[in-house]
């Protein structure tokens, strides 16, 4: 940039190399990228299975003179709705075990639409007998809860509504089927690539696994 006496400089460098501009701390100062706050969750993209929830925000300034740069403007996560498009509950079968973070739970409801309290479900522990590599590569806010999915571990994961079926008190995948020893599958909602095999250890009320080990059905 040229400048009345010469050749000067506009950014955060030019201080040390003592090369400023003479109007630097008034016109030159690093202006970080403004965006606005993240929109709410959608719903999920498709009901009934494994399927991602989506929220956005806007660049409301973008970056100069070596500012910090403008971040994602949208973020994904796993979800599942449990009905369909017209209201009807999804049919649900003893097949692979969906699961996600126990933060995911936290934020279940714990009471009806008439302020009654939900059953408060079960935990289950499992022994991890395999899993993809593709878990340990998620570093994403929403999925880095699946590179301490482990070999050998003991894991819990809690059944809880809406995942649990109504009639049978079960969820899907939980290992109550009649062969105690059998191999089950499980995925991560969230990344369709990680997924792996456990065996069921026993049936609980209260899990009490670390929290890096512990899940929910979903």
């Amino acid at each position: 940039m040229d400048r009345e006496y010469g050749t000067c400089y506009c950014d955060e460098s030019c201080v040390r190399n003592k090369d400023c501009c003479f109007d630097y701390f008034t016109d030159c100062p690093a202006q970080d990228c403004v965006m606005s706050e993240w929109s709410f969750w959608s719903g999920c993209a498709e009901p009934c299975e494994p399927s991602v929830r989506v929220r956005v925000r806007r660049t409301e300034q973008q970056s100069s003179n070596s500012g910090k740069p403008c971040r994602s403007l949208e973020e994904r996560a796993g979800c599942r709705e449990y009905r369909d498009h017209q209201g009807n509950r999804c049919g649900l079968n003893s097949g692979t075990a969906f699961i996600t973070s126990m933060e995911f739970g936290k934020r279940r409801p714990k009471h009806d639409s008439y302020g009654n309290s939900l059953d408060p479900g079960f935990c289950v522990e499992f022994t991890l007998e395999s899993r993809t590599p593709h878990c340990t590569a998620e570093n994403r806010p929403h999925t880095h809860w699946m590179r301490y999915i482990t070999e050998g571990f003991k894991v819990c994961v809690v059944c809880e509504p809406p995942a649990m079926h109504n009639n049978s008190g079960s969820c899907q995948g939980d290992g109550q089927e009649p062969n105690k020893k059998a191999l089950l599958h499980w995925q991560a909602v969230g990344n369709p690539q990680c997924h792996g095999t456990w065996k069921m250890i026993q049936k609980t009320q209260q899990c009490n696994c670390p929290p890096q080990h512990s899940f929910v059905f979903i």
